[in-house]
């Protein structure tokens, strides 16, 4: 049986670790940092694989945004934006001088009973309570100070998608938005506080070409499913990611 030294087990782990990444973000338009994080964090320090899952996310979101640019609802995303950046300061704030692992594991539950509860739910009525800007701002607020302690921005948006019967276009159209602009605030506010690691360039070097190969398959398959069928994806990536921050 043929073994592989430690360092080139370490870049075969963390290419893999992106193409899912890309390949997931690439077709929800969320959850990059849920699914590398798993093996990431378990191959590189915290603050090595924390701003390299930063950059990549922030790149499969740029190509989407590029990608599906006829379908990106500036105005809409505008509000959300707004409200995630306000979200984002505290909830930084609590990530770097409290233990938010309690936290976490409390949002992972959520997400498993609702996607769950979604999942076998033999029907999904549009959610009919009033909206406008006051309510994206608030669910916005929420994305943000969700994100900025769980590294999943998105999570909060794609619900709030859900439960208004948003279809896969007008979903992504509102989330890819929000998550690039949450994912840049973030890691500017992380080089300020922080500042980056040197093994930053090295790694995003070596994780592009998985990076560019995920992203492509995510986006390729992004148009080949109907409605129904993308939402039931989007709550299987909830799904596991709720189990993920749970176990």
């Amino acid at each position: 049986m043929e073994t592989y030294p430690a360092a080139e087990l370490s870049t075969i782990l963390i290419a893999l670790a992106v193409f899912a990444g890309a390949v997931v973000s690439g077709f929800t338009g969320f959850a990059f940092s849920a699914v590398a994080g798993a093996v990431l964090l378990h191959v590189l320090p915290p603050r090595e694989a924390v701003p390299l899952m930063m950059v990549c996310s922030l790149l499969v979101q740029s190509v989407g945004l590029f990608s599906l640019r006829r379908q990106i609802e500036w105005r809409g995303s505008a509000v959300l934006i707004a409200g995630g950046l306000l979200g984002l300061p505290p909830a930084l704030y609590v990530l770097l001088h409290a233990d938010a692992t309690v936290f976490r594991i409390g949002f992972g539950i959520f997400l498993v009973l609702y996607a769950a509860y979604m999942l076998l739910r033999p029907a999904l009525r549009g959610f009919r309570g009033p909206g406008g800007p006051r309510q994206d701002a608030v669910v916005g607020l929420a994305g943000g100070m969700i994100g900025g302690m769980t590294a999943m921005p998105g999570a909060v948006l794609a619900i709030w998608c859900d439960l208004r019967g948003l279809g896969k276009e007008r979903q992504r159209g509102l989330v890819q938005p929000y998550i690039a602009a949450m994912q840049l605030a973030a890691l500017a506010f992380l080089a300020v506080r922080n500042g980056l690691p040197g093994e930053l360039v090295g790694d995003i070097g070596r994780s592009l070409a998985p990076l560019v190969a995920g992203t492509i398959v995510g986006l390729a398959l992004f148009g080949r499913v109907n409605d129904f069928l993308f939402r039931r994806i989007v709550l299987g990536v909830l799904l596991v990611s709720g189990f993920a921050y749970v176990i």
